[in-house]
């Protein structure tokens, strides 16, 4: 295996844990449209909205997954349907948080390598999460797919960035948590592709990651990646 130059990678669910930047999302709904709730129905309540937007995960449009949780749980006070993406776009951004290991495992990493990320979604929604998180620093280049023209997993995306890092795609890794969109994505551009399984979850598809980890320090530790 050549050197390697470049580590590439996903960003939601990936660098950032959405998840939690769901929850988070939830929470400010609640005080903002929402008096008193039992929290056994704020137990429910959090989890038809993670259904609801598990729905409509990859989509720009949020006005559904808003839509259809205020008809399941009519609020207090009801968001107009056309404020619904607007309050989408300027909430969920700040519901983000950077884990402070994650960013050190970055660090060392820029001492001996050129990194970037890659990711689908809003040019608005997903810069306003970098810059939010301070990650825009860190990153040599940093393309969005709405930015570019281009969606993983098309392999345009993979090249476009090997090309402004000036590498090689045999010299290049991609780190990301869905195996259609960031692995096999980043494989039909001839680079290897990592799984970013924390949860160790079981591959249910035929593509074949390169490597599996389950948490960032295991780059580090695979020293044959930067000598």
């Amino acid at each position: 295996m050549k050197l390697v130059k470049a580590i590439l990678f996903d960003l939601d669910d990936t660098l950032l844990n959405r998840d939690h930047a769901v929850d988070n999302l939830f929470h400010r709904m609640l005080e903002k449209y929402y008096g008193a709730v039992e929290h056994s129905v704020k137990t429910d309540m959090l989890q038809q909205f993670k259904e609801y937007d598990k729905r409509d995960y990859g989509y720009a449009d949020k006005t559904n997954v808003l839509s259809s949780f205020f008809d399941a749980f009519p609020p207090t006070f009801q968001l107009p349907r056309h404020d619904m993406q607007d309050f989408w776009n300027q909430q969920f951004p700040y519901c983000f948080s950077i884990n402070q290991h994650t960013l050190k495992v970055i660090q060392t990493m820029k001492k001996h390598v050129q990194v970037g990320i890659i990711t689908n979604g809003s040019t608005q929604r997903q810069k306003a999460k970098i810059t939010h998180t301070g990650l825009a620093s860190y990153f040599d280049v940093v393309l969005i797919s709405e930015e570019v023209g281009f969606t993983k997993p098309d392999k345009r995306i993979f090249e476009l960035a090997l090309n402004q890092l000036h590498v090689q795609p045999e010299e290049a890794l991609f780190v990301g948590d869905d195996l259609e969109k960031d692995i096999a994505g980043c494989q039909q551009a001839k680079m290897k592709g990592i799984w970013f399984n924390p949860h160790q979850l079981t591959n249910p598809t035929d593509i074949k990651p390169d490597a599996e980890i389950h948490s960032f320090d295991q780059l580090i530790k695979g020293r044959a990646l930067f000598n």
